[in-house]
Order: structure tokens, then C-alpha cells, then sequence
């Protein structure tokens, strides 16, 4: 399909679904009936509000965030939680001496770890969400793979085992996912989404580390077989709908040329928060690279009309081939209002048909 639509990932949970998993695997909290057909149910209606706003390739909603902090849930939390090796409390961020203005209250909503022992596969379950996402829908889900091992390995302390600093721990944490991943491929995934904001750090602790960043997201996304899809968010922060200030301040043109050479099918970039700048950089992505652009601003409450949104994704197109343009938000719209995301979808989806039709 042309210029196919679909979210980042996290989707509002609706209002009567309360339960929480709090660090519990999946298969334990749902030995309490009413939170598995609650969690059932939610991600059936939000898979449902998906469908009904036009989305071609969907993504189950992440219903399995918890609602800490950040707005997006537990998006870090989720995978350090169900990882062996880390403890159990929430740490100050090790980075927050070093943070200013903005970036210094995110960094508290994030928090950090310790690491306590060997870093071993837990609970994770990413092909058993899958699963259960897909047999809701003949439409594709995506499995959006939370937070990723460059990521992660910023939040931590090293206070025993093995793994003494955050290069070696990012290794073994991408072992960790690469496993999930090719669960979830073997279950029939065509669409592998990883959500690492390891990206940015070199911008940061110096451009050597852009070598250890390419060689964890390889390591991390492997091998898969053709057909399937690995796409990359270098998300610019969605703390309760606020960017990063400092990690994030050369933007895409800083960072994303050092990027072209890591094996992935497609980078997945925010652009609608900030009306397209830097569009003109696909010009120089590889041939063999794709790009999900971000056409719908998720950090804001206003809900964008069709032709508005038409008019990003020809602005995108006066640069990349419709061919290798896939339509998607800026980030994930945990945070929003659930009705003011149904909209926005539905706009997305809106005007990529408008742009379609003119392509035709």
C-alpha cells in the first residue's frame, strides 16, 4: 500500500481500565480474573478504535504500560522490572547532577537502577502480547519493543555482579532483546518497532560513542527474515507531552547521518512537532532505508485537520519517494485524552488518503 498509516504505539487506556500490573508478569496478575478480561478488553477496543479510525498497520496499545510517571507509563519500567539483575527500586537518574532547565525534571520522572546481578532473560512476554493483539485484528500489529538496551544502560548503578559499566551492560541487555525479537518474528510479526532514545546520547558524551550505539541496535535487531520490517524511533522525548531540551538539541540533522549504516529497514522520526523541519535530510537516507514520519503532533492537545496533515506528507514527499514513506505520529498518545487520539488518528488517516488520491 501507498503511503501506509499507524502509531507509534502507546495508545490512552480507557477509563475503566484501572488494574495495575506493578512489576508482576503477565501470568500472575492475571490469575485475577478481573484484571485479565479487563486487559483483554482493553486492548480488543483500543486495537477496535485503531480500525475504525482507518489505520493500516496497528499496534495493540500498550496496555500492559503501568501509570508512573513520564505520561508514556512504564516504558522504561516494563523491561527493567522483568529483566534479572536489576533491583527493584526506583533511583534517582544517574545524569541528574549534570541536567538543567527542563531536561533535569524529566530526568526525575524517569529515575534510575541498580544493577544487582547477572543480566538474564525474565517475564517479558513480547510474543505472547503479540499474539494476543493479532487474534483481535486481520489487519498487521506491530510489536513496538519498549525502551532499548542503549537506552536502559543510561539509567543504571553498579552496585554488584558481573557487568561493571553501561557499555557492557547495554551488550547484555541487547542480548536480552534480540531474544524477545525473534520470538515475536517467529509468532508471524512483520513489524519490529524499537523505541531506543539511545540514539541522542553521543550528542552528548561524545561522538566515539556513535560506534557503540550502531553496534548495539545490530545486535540487538540481528537478523530477521525478508519480509519483516525493523524500524528504529529516535523519539525527541514525550515526557507528559514535553521534548528533551538538552539530548536532543542538534536534532535529527546532528545525529541521523551517523545512523545510515545500522541495520535496520526504517527510522521512525518526529517531524510534525516541529511542522516538518528538517524533512529535507531524506534526501540523503540510503536508498535501501525507509522512513516512518511522524505527520501527527502528539505533544499537543489540538486535534489537526485533514488538509493540514496532507500538507506535512507533501512536504515530506518533495524530498523521499512515496514508495518508502510509511505515515505514523510523533510518538506514542498514552498521555492524551483517549477522544482526542481517536481524532487525531482519524486525521492521519484522512490525509494520507487526500495524498494518496493525488498520486494516483
Amino acid at each position: 500500500m501507498l503511503l501506509p498509516t499507524t502509531m507509534v504505539g502507546s495508545f490512552p487506556r480507557p477509563a475503566w481500565f484501572t488494574h495495575q500490573l506493578a512489576g508482576k508478569d503477565l501470568l500472575e496478575a492475571f490469575k485475577l480474573a478481573s484484571h485479565s478480561e479487563a486487559f483483554h478488553d482493553a486492548t480488543r477496543v483500543v486495537i477496535r478504535d485503531q480500525e475504525d479510525a482507518g489505520l493500516d498497520i496497528l499496534s495493540d496499545g500498550q496496555m500492559w504500560f503501568d501509570d508512573y510517571h513520564m505520561g508514556i507509563g512504564s516504558f522504561l519500567w516494563y523491561w527493567l522490572e522483568r529483566t534479572h539483575g536489576f533491583s527493584a527500586e526506583k533511583l534517582p537518574h544517574p545524569a541528574r547532577a549534570k541536567a538543567r532547565g527542563r531536561d533535569l525534571w524529566a530526568l526525575d520522572e524517569a529515575g534510575g537502577v541498580a544493577v544487582e546481578g547477572e543480566i538474564r532473560r525474565g517475564p517479558v512476554r513480547m510474543a505472547l502480547l503479540y499474539r494476543w493483539a493479532q487474534r483481535h485484528t486481520a489487519r498487521p500489529i506491530k510489536a513496538c519493543i519498549g525502551a532499548g538496551p542503549v537506552q536502559l544502560s543510561t539509567l543504571a548503578y553498579f552496585r554488584g555482579g558481573p557487568i561493571k559499566n553501561r557499555y557492557e551492560l547495554s551488550r547484555a541487555l541487547a542480548d536480552v532483546f534480540r531474544a524477545e525479537i525473534a520470538e515475536v518474528v517467529e509468532a508471524g510479526c512483520k513489524h519490529i518497532q524499537l523505541e531506543d532514545l539511545g540514539a541522542w546520547m553521543p550528542y552528548l558524551s561524545g561522538e566515539r560513542d556513535y560506534d557503540w550505539v550502531c553496534e548495539v541496535v545490530d545486535r540487538t535487531l540481528g537478523e530477521t527474515p525478508p519480509g519483516v520490517e525493523r524500524a528504529w524511533h529516535f523519539c525527541k522525548g514525550n515526557a507528559w507531552g514535553n521534548s528533551l531540551d538538552g539530548m536532543t538539541a542538534g536534532g535529527y540533522r546532528e545525529i541521523l547521518p551517523h545512523y545510515h549504516g545500522v541495520k535496520v529497514d526504517a527510522y521512525v522520526l518526529d517531524f510534525a512537532c516541529r511542522e516538518m523541519a528538517d524533512a529535507d535530510l531524506l534526501r540523503a537516507l540510503p536508498a535501501d532505508k525507509r522512513v516512518h514520519v511522524g505527520v501527527i503532533d502528539v505533544r499537543a492537545l489540538e486535534i489537526e485537520h485533514a488538509e493540514q496533515v496532507a500538507a506535512r506528507i507533501r512536504k515530506v514527499l518533495a524530498h523521499i519517494e512515496p514508495e518508502r514513506v510509511t505515515l505514523t505520529t510523533d510518538c506514542g498518545m498514552k498521555q492524551l485524552p483517549r477522544a482526542v487520539a481517536v481524532q487525531k488518528l482519524r486525521a492521519l488517516a484522512e490525509g494520507a488518503a487526500i495524498v494518496r488520491r493525488e498520486l494516483t
